[in-house]
């Protein structure tokens, strides 16, 4: 029987697939428990509906994410933050990705999550450093952020 999943079916199929499984098993627990339904002909154009309306949604998230990756790279955005130092240029404590991310909403009206955010580890040092941003599963940009002494 050929069915359409609408939910991951651990090593049967994923979301949206259409795939040949046992009558039995498609009666008595798929469809029953709502993880897929029958293949038919207007199931069939409903999911190619789906999908299209889908490619279309992410293709305007990665330009969207693109938008904001030139704004983050342009040479005059360059988030501000102040620490206290010790005489050497290191920091007392650390700067965390939460604390870049509140400044680029703060100065720029950015709004940012912190775990897009790709910090290894938090800044310790002050001066310039490039910080790599995941906007999108295509698009990574690099926030130029400047610590100074307070």
């Amino acid at each position: 029987m050929k069915v359409i999943f609408l939910q991951d079916v651990r090593g049967k199929g994923n979301r949206g697939e259409i795939k040949n499984v046992s009558d039995g098993y498609a009666q008595n627990f798929l469809i029953k428990q709502g993880k897929a339904k029958p293949a038919t002909a207007s199931a069939m154009s409903q999911l190619k509906g789906q999908q299209k309306a889908e490619a279309k949604r992410e293709e305007e998230e990665r330009q969207e994410a693109e938008s904001v990756k030139k704004v983050l790279e342009d040479h005059e955005t360059i988030v501000q933050l102040t620490a206290k130092a010790g005489t050497d240029g290191r920091l007392f404590g650390s700067i965390p990705s939460k604390q870049i991310a509140q400044a680029l909403d703060k100065q720029y009206g950015i709004k940012l999550d912190k775990r897009k955010i790709e910090l290894r580890e938090p800044i310790k040092v002050m001066g310039f450093v490039n910080v790599p941003v995941k906007l999108h599963q295509d698009v990574t940009a690099r926030i130029r952020v400047h610590i100074s002494e307070k």
